[in-house]
């Protein structure tokens, strides 16, 4: 990723012809290899079926996972691997051959719809660079020949850092070292209908920002109009990284006077893992949170500020976390399951269709969230034991959830009681910002949570629900109860305070 362009910013059918907006997005997901104790195909296909994952892609165009896949209908991108781009892209015979051996012998059984021609050429083997188009216009000739040009589309993965000065979005471009190498791709994909496939990661450009983006803003999370990135030049806010990186790569296209090219991100998401030293910010936490909204926001059909309700499909990097990756302790995790199949994490899905099927939302909870301003806290605290209905005996002195005595354990106590009563409906987890969803159990010792309980709760008719907006600790809880277990006259005088400010 670009450090210029990161230090200012911040699964259902393919993409048409031209950009429309009435057709669906979907979200599929990357299969990587590099495990120790990799499933066989048949194990892997097994995962998918059971996860209904509908559209995968595969790093090269491995003929038993191929078979593995015949017959199931899922959608297939597969791929010419770097290290065979320079033969492909030279020669036509080697590009007809690989599509014989790769592509005819496998369809229509196994539904074959897209062929990536190597990945971050331009960035990781610029020396290929020269050959990519004809790479590309090789393969697709032998699909034309075989006139399977029409439902597989031939294009090239790129890393969204070929993209400079990408904020505001609208000021974006191409590098220009590489537009003998851009201009005739992309009239490529524009004469071919086939899309830029791009690779997008709010991780890297949160971490390489020095904390000149946001976290929330990297993770989808809510924020306050007054936080909101806005690009001078159109006026569109932006409201997460994803999207305005999607709408960068769409003004550079259109820089080059190519409008109606559409966009697929090919690899997206945020790993569960890292070195506690140098990547805090890798947890599961936070992989759960980036990729459970992702899944929502292209299942939405949200679209792009500049392409509102244009589909943006996107593929879930990855599969499987990578034991056998070099590099980083975050390098090994960004998987969704583990070489067993176990869920790392569980995503929280309602209301966002039927994908992937792990989505366990009785298994979630919700906790104050870490460093947040301790008076909005403890009025958020007050709230939910006041006019929030929660029962919140279960932290008075004496009582199993009293200690630890601080604002952030009751309050804890308090919002997840809360959220639970509501049945974990949306909205039901914010509290003014200082709430956060979390699949980690914080109940301790005899302190057991409403959600570890596994119980969905009801919606009650006449209660609000949680007041909900933005802000960020620990101390001795200022809550007191009378003898009927409703909060005292502080607790009274702090909730008039918040409907005062905040409603």
């Amino acid at each position: 990723m670009a450090s210029s362009r990161l230090m200012a910013l911040l699964f259902i059918h393919f993409l048409p012809l031209a950009l429309a907006a009435d057709k669906d997005a979907f979200v599929g997901v990357n299969i990587g290899t590099a495990v120790s104790d990799m499933p066989n195909p048949t194990q892997v296909v097994a995962l998918l079926k059971a996860q209904q994952i509908h559209h995968v892609r595969l790093y090269d165009a491995d003929q038993a996972m191929l078979l593995a896949l015949a017959g199931t209908g899922i959608r297939v991108t597969v791929s010419v691997p770097n290290q065979q781009l320079l033969a492909i892209g030279q020669s036509n015979a080697t590009a007809a051959n690989w599509v014989a051996r790769n592509i005819l012998t496998h369809v229509p059984a196994t539904n074959i719809t897209a062929i990536s021609v190597g990945s971050e050429v331009l960035t990781a083997i610029p020396n290929a660079a020269p050959v990519l188009v004809s790479a590309l216009q090789y393969i697709h000739a032998a699909l034309v020949a075989a006139r399977l040009d029409s439902r597989i589309k031939v294009s090239t993965a790129h890393s969204s850092s070929v993209i400079l000065d990408s904020f505001p979005p609208s000021q974006a471009f191409f590098n220009r070292t590489w537009d003998p190498v851009m201009v005739p791709l992309l009239k490529f994909l524009q004469s071919t209908g086939s899309f830029l496939m791009l690779n997008v990661y709010p991780y890297y450009d949160y971490v390489q920002s020095h904390d000149a983006i946001p976290l929330d803003y990297a993770l989808f999370r809510p924020l306050p109009p007054n936080k909101e990135a806005v690009d001078s030049n159109t006026l569109l806010h932006y409201t997460n990284v994803f999207d305005a990186v999607v709408d960068a790569a769409y003004f550079a296209m259109s820089y080059l006077n190519f409008t109606n090219i559409p966009i697929v991100v090919t690899e997206s998401g945020w790993p569960s893992k890292g070195d506690p030293a140098t990547e805090p910010d890798a947890t599961i936490d936070n992989a759960n949170t980036y990729n459970s909204n992702l899944i929502k926001h292209v299942l939405n059909n949200t679209g792009t500020p500049k392409h509102p309700g244009v589909a943006v499909s996107t593929f879930i990097y990855e599969l499987y976390n990578e034991d056998s990756r070099q590099g980083a302790v975050s390098e090994k995790n960004w998987g969704l399951f583990d070489s067993n199949g176990r869920p790392i994490y569980v995503l929280h899905l309602t209301g966002s269709g039927t994908v992937l099927a792990n989505d366990t939302t009785n298994q979630t909870y919700c906790v104050a969230r870490d460093g947040v301003d301790r008076k909005m806290l403890q009025a958020a605290l007050d709230w939910a034991c006041g006019p929030g209905k929660v029962d919140c005996s279960a932290v008075l002195q004496g009582a199993p959830c009293y200690e630890p005595d601080t604002v952030a354990a009751h309050a804890t106590y308090a919002f997840d009681a809360y959220y639970h009563r509501m049945a974990m409906a949306e909205g039901t987890c914010d509290f003014n910002g200082v709430a956060t969803v979390t699949t980690t159990d914080p109940s301790h010792g005899s302190c057991i949570f409403p959600g570890s309980h596994g119980s969905n709760g009801t919606f009650i008719n006449g209660t609000s629900l949680a007041p909900s907006t933005n802000s960020t600790s620990s101390g001795s809880s200022l809550l007191s109860f009378n003898s009927n277990g409703y909060v005292s006259f502080r607790g009274l005088v702090a909730v008039l305070l918040w409907i005062a400010v905040f409603l």
